[in-house]
């Protein structure tokens, strides 16, 4: 159910429509719980199911079943009772439930009983030599375009980087009539070995045929070319060319009018940190994830996060979370006991299993390679403020210090994106400087608004008589 944003409290709030947001609203609002969700996009789906109702392309093969699977859910969404509200940015949560939520330009503070953040993924960071270039971009953005506008780029295009969303671009981009000058693989080939280990596993799950297809569709179509230890991009007011070095020595320069580039996702955690859930380093997926319990419950008493926003696993398994958090949420709030739970949940828990077999098969085998993960020189770091490598490797060689020491020396991770795009790169390479683990470095310290609003929409808050008493002359 769609509708503006009425009520100053509800029982359950849910933060993001992507899979686990939808999946969640649905089971918590069929057992009669007053559930809204807050949606940044202007349609459900989140990123793996964007614009699956109004996309452009007529036939279905371009994206896949995979991404046609969500049609259903978003279908199922739309006709339930939770209240939807599109284009609501959440720029503050606290631990008592207090939520501020940006609409139409004004903002509004509201209250749940219980809050689950769906908060879902985003890549990671890829900082080469000219990334900032106009013409350079992330392979989701790409993806956005193909699913949102049926856009694929022109003239000379080159994929590079690592991970099974780079494979799945690469198919849905050719498919939609798109080229490729060069895929430019850089998964580590050390990666191989250890990864075999872990191999029986994955071959019982759903998505390795699925991999292989993939995998076997892009090399019959494109130019591939593997084990890149080195890119940059050049170029003066936008991209020109693109230069790669493979693991044997031979060092080409490509003409490029787009570079897409992707290594892996990782969990938007920045609405959770702020909150205060507890975080820890998952070194499979080298990245920080919230510290959950089987239903997804966090460290915070009113807040449960489900989806990839819970550790990277995909959209299937996403779902399921959705509904384990709901569930959770449902006895919490005193509309089932633990026994009517625990019996309702044990389908999906099973579903997550079986979805989550072989995940630690791609994690090992795509881990993005060291030397891409901590650049060096003048390599832009913290694009927001424009930070580069040599400047925080000479910061870090003064003193030991942490993302928040750096934030007051060289304004690192304050800009509009609140260390989205240099967070992790940050913490990684503090850690090498000083020999730590990035647990013991940590995160940026982050406070609302953890999206950017403006002082206008801040002063269209309702106000109280108080208020208003309180600065008003006499």
């Amino acid at each position: 159910m769609s509708g503006p944003l009425l009520e100053e409290s509800h029982e359950l709030a849910v933060i993001g429509a992507g899979p686990a947001g939808m999946a969640a609203a649905l089971a918590a609002a069929e057992l009669g719980i007053d559930t809204v969700v807050l949606d940044e996009q202007a349609t459900p789906g989140g990123q793996i199911y964007r614009s699956v109702s109004e996309t452009p392309l007529p036939d279905r093969a371009i994206l896949g079943g995979a991404y046609w699977r969500g049609a259903a859910l978003v279908e199922a969404f739309r006709a339930g009772a939770a209240r939807y509200v599109p284009q609501a940015t959440v720029w503050h949560l606290s631990r008592e439930g207090e939520i501020g939520v940006s609409v139409g330009g004004s903002v509004r503070m509201l209250r749940a009983q219980r809050v689950i953040l769906a908060t879902g993924a985003l890549e990671r960071p890829f900082p080469i030599q000219g990334w900032t270039l106009p013409g350079v971009m992330t392979a989701g953005a790409a993806q956005i375009l193909l699913k949102s506008a049926g856009m694929v780029g022109s003239g000379s295009v080159v994929l590079a980087g690592t991970g099974p969303l780079l494979w799945l671009l690469a198919a849905q981009y050719l498919r939609a009539g798109g080229t490729f000058a060069a895929i430019l693989e850089t998964t580590p080939r050390s990666n191989l070995a250890p990864s075999l280990r872990l191999l029986p596993s994955f071959l019982r799950s759903s998505y390795f045929w699925e991999g292989l297809d993939l995998v076997a569709e892009v090399r019959r179509r494109a130019k591939l070319i593997h084990s890149v230890i080195a890119l940059r991009a050049d170029g003066g007011d936008r991209l020109a060319d693109v230069t790669y070095r493979t693991r044997g020595g031979l060092e080409v320069t490509l003409r490029a009018d787009t570079l897409l580039l992707h290594q892996g996702v990782v969990p938007n955690v920045n609405l959770a940190i702020a909150v205060g859930c507890r975080h820890v380093w998952h070194e499979p997926q080298l990245c920080f994830v919230p510290a959950l319990d089987t239903w997804g419950q966090s460290s915070v008493g009113k807040v449960a996060i489900a989806g990839d926003g819970a550790g990277i696993a995909g959209a299937i398994a996403a779902e399921q979370r959705g509904r384990l958090a709901a569930l959770d949420a449902a006895h919490r709030l005193g509309r089932i006991d633990a026994a009517t739970r625990d019996r309702m949940a044990a389908p999906h828990a099973d579903a997550l299993r079986q979805v989550q077999r072989g995940r630690r098969f791609l994690d090992r085998l795509f881990q993005p390679a060291k030397r891409f993960r901590l650049p060096r020189g003048e390599t832009l770091v913290c694009r927001c403020e424009e930070v580069t490598a040599r400047q925080i490797r000479d910061a870090a060689a003064l003193e030991r210090i942490g993302p928040n020491q750096l934030k007051a020396f060289l304004r690192c991770g304050m800009g509009p994106c609140q260390g989205r795009l240099c967070g992790l790169t940050v913490t990684e390479m503090l850690a090498d400087a000083h020999g730590l683990s990035p647990d013991e470095v940590g995160y940026y310290r982050l406070r609302p608004p953890v999206k950017p609003i403006t002082v206008g929409e801040l002063a269209s808050l309702p106000k109280t008589v108080s208020d208003i008493a309180a600065v008003e002359r006499s």
